[in-house]
């Protein structure tokens, strides 16, 4: 049996960053390690500028995660005034940037991708060398030192994370844990999210049978979104396993 720490990611609007490149800002349909390294990290308290930190936690922590629903796209029209490039000339804060006369400002276009109604699943466990207890993360979700959001701080928690340690034989038998029941338009929020999709999506590390000890029907590709450093925003490639089974099998 193995320990593990499982809990629930709901919110109207989610965005989980994928190589963003000139004026796109794509997004994942579920969360990679990065996302939930840095919503483990925020529930810690531990700084961005942290470095030791930051590689400590994600040294210390393997994940996997259940998609019950991707939620639909939603792209963002976005727009931002930033001063133009000069020489010798740098900017403290985003009030000196907007100081600068009108006509030395441009226009910056981009568009922003965003995950609505998605839901999913969350089951971290601990390496070997791990400098955290689960009890640690299981404390500090239930009491965040600060706020918890969904990739992008116009992403707030809609539902409560619930997180808990379960025993489990099988990675899937912890992914498969069954969460209270939200009520009110949570709750028809989260019914209508399992309506958007026939198929559910299990993600893991580590090896192509770690799920449920079966290989079969596996798929696997490298993704980068293993934190090197959250100061110059540098990911590096891990390998990723999916595996797709149909409603009535996942839920």
């Amino acid at each position: 049996m193995t320990e593990y720490l499982v809990f629930r990611l709901y919110a109207p609007l989610a965005s989980w960053g994928e190589a963003a490149v000139g004026e796109s800002r794509p997004t994942a349909t579920h969360p990679g390690r990065g996302a939930i390294i840095g919503l483990l990290g925020a529930a810690l308290g531990i700084k961005r500028e942290d470095e030791a930190g930051q590689q400590a936690l994600c040294g210390s922590v393997h994940i996997a995660v259940k998609q019950l629903s991707p939620g639909t796209l939603l792209r963002d029209y976005h727009t931002a005034q930033v001063p133009g490039s000069q020489a010798k000339v740098s900017y403290r804060t985003r009030r000196d940037e907007l100081n600068v006369p009108r006509k030395a400002i441009n226009t910056i276009l981009s568009s922003r991708d965003y995950r609505c109604d998605g839901l999913w699943t969350v089951t971290v466990w601990l390496s070997d060398d791990a400098v955290h207890t689960l009890e640690e993360l299981e404390a500090a979700l239930k009491r965040p030192c600060y706020m918890l959001y969904l990739g992008r701080k116009s992403c707030p928690l809609a539902a409560p994370l619930a997180p808990r340690l379960v025993q489990a034989e099988r990675l899937r038998d912890a992914l498969d844990t069954v969460f209270p029941v939200l009520v009110g338009k949570e709750e028809k929020a989260e019914k209508a999210a399992l309506r958007l999709t026939d198929d559910v999506m299990y993600a893991w590390e580590g090896r192509a049978d770690l799920l449920d000890g079966e290989s079969r029907g596996v798929e696997s590709s490298d993704v980068w979104d293993r934190p090197l450093n959250r100061r110059r925003w540098q990911f590096g490639p891990r390998a990723e396993f999916r595996r797709f089974v149909r409603a009535e099998e996942g839920r």
